[in-house]
């Protein structure tokens, strides 16, 4: 289900394959509320915050919105994104904070475009982007530690430990 991308980033599927614990971590994230926070850039570079549901299927982090929306419009301009998953309720981090980044890509086949209507049934019609991705970020506590762990494309998983007194935030 893809047209061709940039080759800037990766699908989905190879974060689940390089890291399937870190996937399966950030995909519950997503899977815990319907709507997210979806970031692009206006005409004049500005972000533009709006909502958005994003949708796992078939290896690919798909996009989905209302044709001629704004945000289908950037995206046409300027493919680069972020998608922030909802935080929840509190402020405990439960299941971490998580967000991805990358380029949409447009997705205009019409047998591709039928097969995710028939799957995932948005309502029609609709412009639909599946995400190549360049970053994925998991933000989570461990007392007294906040960790991040951040995947990018041909790269191994890092994971960071810090606290705010942590003197390398301060050039010490």
């Amino acid at each position: 289900m893809t047209n061709e991308g940039t080759g800037t980033g990766a699908a989905w599927a190879v974060v689940e394959a390089a890291e399937p614990e870190f996937a399966g971590r950030v995909r519950e994230r997503f899977g815990a509320f319907r709507h997210h926070v979806l970031a692009t850039l206006r005409k004049d570079g500005a972000p533009r915050l709006t909502g958005l549901e994003a949708d796992f299927r078939d290896g690919e982090l798909w996009l989905g919105m209302m044709v001629g929306s704004r945000k289908a419009l950037d995206l046409r301009r300027d493919p680069r994104f972020s998608l922030h998953a909802n935080p929840g309720p509190g402020t405990d981090l439960t299941g971490g904070d998580v967000r991805v980044s990358g380029r949409a890509v447009e997705v205009t086949d019409a047998g591709t475009v039928a097969r995710y209507a028939a799957e995932a049934k948005p309502p029609e019609p609709f412009h639909l982007f599946r995400a190549e991705l360049t970053g994925v970020v998991r933000t989570s506590t461990e007392a007294p530690w906040m960790v991040l762990e951040i995947w990018q494309p041909d790269r191994p998983l890092r994971r960071v430990r810090r606290t705010s007194d942590d003197p390398r935030l301060y050039g010490e």
